[in-house]
């Protein structure tokens, strides 16, 4: 048998196996509940205001600035106005603005309040679309029929330098000189000449560190932050960086503009050729459609997910497993990713920061890999 026909063997086989599980419902299905099971209820209402509160002002730019995104969903089970939305984010925020002003704990760890309030929608996964592209994915292989794969991302914490060192030798750079005042489409519209789109990461790389040209790569763009290869890797990776400097200040830093090349998932990221520009930031952004005005987003309470689907600034509900108990935790959806196309069988949960991998595996490990979920939104 030849290797496509095996690998057509094995997608079939599993996409048998999973439509076999007994589900009706092997595409995704969004139902109504009136009742939540038990489990414990994790907190940080104060930080869930905050993305609430930031992805409701993204929403009132209204559906003309982003139609993509500023939507009620697409699918008929879904379907609701973006103005009801954001009333949810707002009725989120009050709520927590009143709790805190009386000093009563947060009614959004009350499940009795959380089922008195809000309408609740049951997701349950696209088990027909994930059968499709699991092949050598042992976690799609065994989605269940009633929880979404819960991935987790996370914010990279490095060491940088303000100038550049053997310990340091890679930047973060901010928009090449030639196109720091343009817009973006101004500047896509120079493709052929300007500085971005003429470097691979590995030409970068080597006019950083090369001593004939140490300098020529910052002689074309503002270095930002100094940092050592494997944090750069991060940040190209995850797409921000939070960085402690040598007075231990926190800065954070967003990708902005990238050099076009696309990800190649043949290769190990160390020799990519796609390409980031940063810039500096406030705090940690997630989604926007303009990398001048994006979401701010925290840890615990932001996930990342087919916004495109379900439309931006969704209350999700989650139940998973942690340290063996079922878990509740409210979030917003207020990111996504080029893995959310066409994804309704996953959510991917902004688990914190990090300065590695291993820290990353320690404080995760005891986090279930499949979560149930709900879609709330506020009564009427």
């Amino acid at each position: 048998m030849s290797a496509r026909l095996t690998s057509l063997y094995r997608l079939a086989s599993i996409a048998a196996l999973l439509l076999a599980g007994g589900n009706a419902c092997a595409s995704p299905a969004f139902s109504p509940a009136t009742t939540l099971p038990a489990g414990q209820w994790a907190g940080h209402s104060a930080e869930l205001c905050e993305v609430a509160a930031a992805t409701a002002d993204y929403l009132a730019r209204g559906r003309a600035y982003d139609p993509a995104a500023i939507h009620g969903g697409t699918s008929a089970l879904l379907q609701t106005s973006p103005q009801r939305i954001r009333e949810t984010l707002e009725f989120v925020c009050a709520v927590q603005q009143q709790d805190q002003a009386r000093g009563q704990p947060s009614r959004l760890s009350d499940p009795a309040f959380i089922q008195q309030h809000f309408e609740l929608l049951r997701w349950h996964p696209d088990r027909a679309r994930a059968a499709t592209l699991a092949a050598g994915k042992p976690l799609l292989q065994r989605l269940p029929e009633d929880r979404l794969l819960l991935t987790k991302y996370y914010v990279r914490v490095a060491d940088g330098s303000a100038q550049q060192s053997a310990a340091t030798p890679h930047a973060l750079y901010g928009l090449p000189f030639d196109e720091a005042e343009l817009p973006l489409a101004e500047a896509d519209a120079q493709r052929d000449s300007i500085t971005r789109y003429r470097y691979g990461k590995q030409r970068v790389v080597a006019l950083e560190t090369s001593p004939e040209s140490a300098n020529k790569m910052a002689a074309l763009a503002p270095p930002l932050i100094w940092l050592s290869r494997a944090d750069l890797e991060g940040a190209l990776l995850q797409g921000t960086a939070v960085v402690e400097d040598e007075r231990g200040q926190r800065r954070y830093f967003n990708v902005h503009r990238n050099n076009g090349v696309a990800y190649d998932r043949s290769r190990k990221p160390e020799a990519q050729e796609r390409y980031w520009y940063f810039k500096e930031v406030p705090g940690v952004l997630g989604y926007g459609k303009d990398a001048d005005y994006k979401i701010p987003v925290r840890p615990l309470v932001t996930v990342a997910g087919d916004i495109f689907q379900l439309g931006l600034g969704r209350l999700v509900l989650l139940r998973a497993e942690e340290a063996g108990q079922p878990t509740f935790r409210l979030t917003v959806l207020a990111d996504t990713g080029g893995a959310f196309h066409d994804n309704l069988y996953q959510l991917d949960w902004l688990s914190g920061y990090y300065r590695g991998w291993d820290d990353y595996h320690a404080a995760n490990r005891q986090i279930s890999d499949y979560a149930e979920a709900w879609l709330l939104l506020k009564r009427q």
